[in-house]
Formats: structure tokens, C-alpha cells, sequence
């Protein structure tokens, strides 16, 4: 983070933030080391599901340290130099680094005031910070008025509690899970691992997974949750004859009740049999912009005999940016200048303009070295309209596989991430399908 002047930071906050912070002093930056964050999700009277439906009681279930919506997360403040830090944010094994951060004073409230940005997502954390604490809220600006209170304090490094209850059993390994969405339950497949209190792990879904979750087990109570700019995600649950029942938490909008048991041997459907060309389609079409504004079609020469990878993401999805940042990586250790790969963005902006500039600083902020197409508007019922030879769009982000005749040899639904164990599996799938495409 590096202090800026007074006249580009009145521009910046013109355009961000309505012109509400400036800087009058210098200010150096927020305390180093571990701060312990608090996004507090219940602050509307009622959670409803996708269906907008009122959901049920966690049956006759009862935490004696139940959470109340609030979900926390951690952070370090890390100082470069004297005048320049960032933060990494931390759930379990990954720590993802924030350095798009201004500080001054909002002339609203006469307070000093930190503005965490997380500009791939198009979030942010705008927070008074006063004592050691800071206290505000975190915005997702494309999901309308929608805004979580926050609150972090400095030189806290537990995450869910201090207590070192005696937990009931070990939970490592894998859990059989079903999330009773109503009149839609689906399928997924906890992961988890234990040491002493600690609890790391995921749920592996058919469409990808739930990312790096970080928590504890106090007796029969576990908890989980992770933050990451783009979602927030809180899991409870109570241990009952050696079976897990409990709610999600998607943000302060969605609510769900889950249930697992202890199963190694649990499975889901194959990825590569969820999506599929529709009868009468033998091949892959379509014609979008890129980020200059240029149509790109399959049919152009760069594309003709060449095998492609199409991917179909978005760039508001976490899971998505797991993906890029390998594909990227596979691109940059191979040797395989025949590849080509074509994203097909699906936008969580109506407008071309709007949706042309995320796909662009996605592409920039990444360093992307394959192309990338604004393709739509990221609802699936409406997406699959772009590319009706499918017969769905079940999950973002989908990789078709392409040879050099333009057959499709593969379709692969969603991604196992390198949060589970089922990323080395795909990370040898892949490589073999390269192969054969390229042969």
C-alpha cells in the first residue's frame, strides 16, 4: 500500500466512494501482525433460501455456542517498508494478498478511515479504524444495497474461540453430505482434517467446491467458515451418534440445513458426464467480443486445426480464478504453442461496457496470456442461450475440450480445486485429455 496525494486520492475517492475521504496528515498504515475480523451476516430479521422461502428451525437442534451469523476470518498486516503494507488473508493453507488498500480521513465522520479493496470481485471493505480496531462494512456494490457490518480487532490470532473443549470424536476424512436445499437437495462430499481442535478442509460439490475452510470442533460442535472478497461462507454444525447435522450461511441472502455421516468410500457423478452437446449438434460455435472490442469466432483462421480448450467462467467466481491460475500455469510450464485457449466470460453486468471492463482488469491483473470473451450475462437459464448446443450450463466455471477437427472430445463440469483431494486426479485427467486433443 503506498500513501498517495491529496489530489489523486480526492479522484479516486470521487469515483469510488462519493468524495468522502481525504487526506489531511500522513498516515502510515494500520499495526503489523494477526487482526481477527467479524462479518456479522444476521442483521435482517429473516434468511431466506434461493426459492425465497422461509426456512425452517435447525430442527430441535441447540448450540450452547452458537454463532449467531457472525463469521470470522483472520488477517495479517504485513509493512514492506515504513510507509508501504498489505494484507493476507488467511483460511487454512492459503493466504491470499490484498494490496489494493487506501487510508485517510472521511470528512463525513472526522474519522480515519481504511478502504480495502477487492477489485477482481468488485468488493470492498470501507471501515473506520480507531484504537486498534476497525469497524465498518463490507459492500458488494453488484448485488445492489447490499452491505455486511464488519469489525476486526488487531492482536487477535484465534478464529471461532479460545476454548479447548475435548472433542467427542475425530472428524478427519470424508463425510457423505447432502444440503437440503428445499425442493432441491444436492449431493457433496465433506473433507476434513483434525488436529486437536483444529479443523481444516472443504465440501466437494458437482459443480466445484467450497474452497480452503478454516475452523474448530469444541466437543459435538464444529465450525467453519472462509472469506476470500468474494464470498463468505459460514458452516455449524452438532455431532449427533457420529453424524453431523447443521446450517450454511452464503452472506447475509441465503440459508441452508445440511447433514452428513462418515463415509471414505462417497462419490459424486463423474464431471465429465454432467454436460454434453444436444442431439443434432456435432460441434462448438460461437461469436463474442474480446476486451477490444474485436469479434472472435472458432472459424477464424488462428483457431482452424489447431486444438482449443474453451472456458467458460466468470470472473466474480473464486473457484473460476482456481481454474485460470491453472490453466495459466499449465500454458506457462508447457511447451505447447498449438494449445489455444478461448474464456467465454458470463458477467454479473448487464452492460457490455461494464462487463468489457472486469473481463479487461481480470485479464490485465492476472497477466492472462489466452484469449477472453465477454459472452453473456452470468444467470444459467439465460447464459445457455449463447451457446444452445448445450444442454446446460450446470456450473461455472465448464471446460470443453477440442481437437483439431473440432470435434468435442471431452466437457469437464465444474472444478475440484487445490483445496481437495481430488485436485491431483484432475490435474492428471487434464494433462492426458491435452494429449489427446494435441494428437
Amino acid at each position: 500500500m503506498k500513501n498517495i496525494s491529496y489530489l489523486i486520492f480526492i479522484l479516486l475517492s470521487s469515483i469510488l466512494f462519493d468524495a468522502c475521504i481525504t487526506i489531511d496528515t500522513e498516515f502510515q498504515g494500520l499495526p503489523p501482525g494477526k487482526w481477527r475480523a467479524v462479518l456479522k451476516l444476521d442483521n435482517r430479521p429473516k434468511v431466506v433460501n434461493k426459492k425465497a422461502q422461509p426456512l425452517p428451525e435447525l430442527m430441535d437442534l441447540k448450540f450452547d455456542e452458537v454463532m449467531d451469523g457472525e463469521l470470522p476470518f483472520n488477517f495479517e498486516v504485513i509493512h514492506d517498508t515504513e510507509t508501504e503494507f498489505h494484507i493476507e488473508i488467511i483460511n487454512g493453507e492459503e493466504r491470499i494478498r490484498v494490496d489494493d488498500i487506501t487510508i485517510g480521513l472521511d470528512r463525513s465522520t472526522a474519522k480515519d478511515t481504511v478502504v480495502i479493496n477487492f477489485p477482481l470481485y468488485e468488493t470492498y471493505i470501507k471501515a473506520i479504524y480507531e484504537g486498534r480496531v476497525m469497524e465498518g462494512v463490507w459492500v458488494v456494490p453488484s448485488r445492489g444495497n447490499y452491505e455486511i457490518p464488519f469489525v476486526a480487532f488487531h492482536g487477535e490470532g484465534h478464529r471461532f474461540s479460545t476454548l479447548k473443549k475435548k472433542p467427542v470424536m475425530d472428524i478427519s476424512g470424508k463425510w457423505e453430505t447432502t444440503f437440503l436445499e428445499e425442493g432441491d437437495p444436492y449431493p457433496a462430499i465433506g473433507e476434513f482434517k483434525q488436529e486437536g481442535n483444529r479443523v481444516t478442509g472443504t465440501f466437494l460439490t458437482e459443480t466445484g467446491d467450497y474452497r480452503y475452510l478454516d475452523g474448530e470442533i469444541q466437543e459435538d460442535k464444529v465450525y467453519l467458515s472462509v472469506f476470500d472478497g468474494a464470498h463468505a461462507f459460514l458452516y455449524e454444525a452438532k455431532i449427533v451418534d457420529g453424524k453431523m447435522i447443521g446450517s450454511f450461511r452464503s452472506g447475509k441472502h441465503y440459508k441452508v440445513i445440511w447433514e452428513a455421516q462418515k463415509n471414505e468410500n462417497a462419490t459424486l457423478t463423474d464431471p465429465n458426464q454432467l454436460t454434453f452437446l444436444k442431439e443434432g449438434y456435432d460441434k462448438i460455435e460461437f461469436e463474442f467480443p474480446n476486451v477490444d472490442g474485436k469479434m472472435v469466432s472458432l472459424n477464424d483462421p488462428e483457431y482452424q486445426g489447431k486444438p482449443k480448450i474453451i472456458q467458460i467462467f466468470g470472473t466474480w467466481c473464486p473457484n473460476c480464478r482456481d481454474e485460470t491460475n491453472f490453466l495459466a500455469d499449465y500454458i506457462k510450464n508447457n511447451n505447447l504453442p498449438d494449445l489455444k485457449v478461448i474464456a467465454l466470460a458470463f458477467e454479473k453486468h448487464r452492460g457490455l461496457d461494464k462487463a468489457t471492463a472486469a473481463v479487461k482488469r481480470y485479464k490485465e491483473k492476472l497477466n492472462l496470456p489466452y484469449e477472453m470473451l465477454v459472452a453473456g450475462y452470468y444467470d444459467k437459464k439465460e447464459a445457455i442461450g449463447s451457446l444452445p448446443m448445450l444442454n446446460h450450463i450446470l456450473s461455472y466455471p465448464t471446460m470443453i475440450f477440442i481437437d483439431k477437427n473440432d470435434k468435442v472430445k471431452k466437457i469437464h463440469t465444474g472444478f475440484a480445486g487445490p483445496a481437495t483431494s481430488e485436485f491431483e486426479n484432475f490435474k492428471k485427467d487434464f494433462n492426458q485429455t491435452v494429449m489427446e486433443i494435441m494428437n
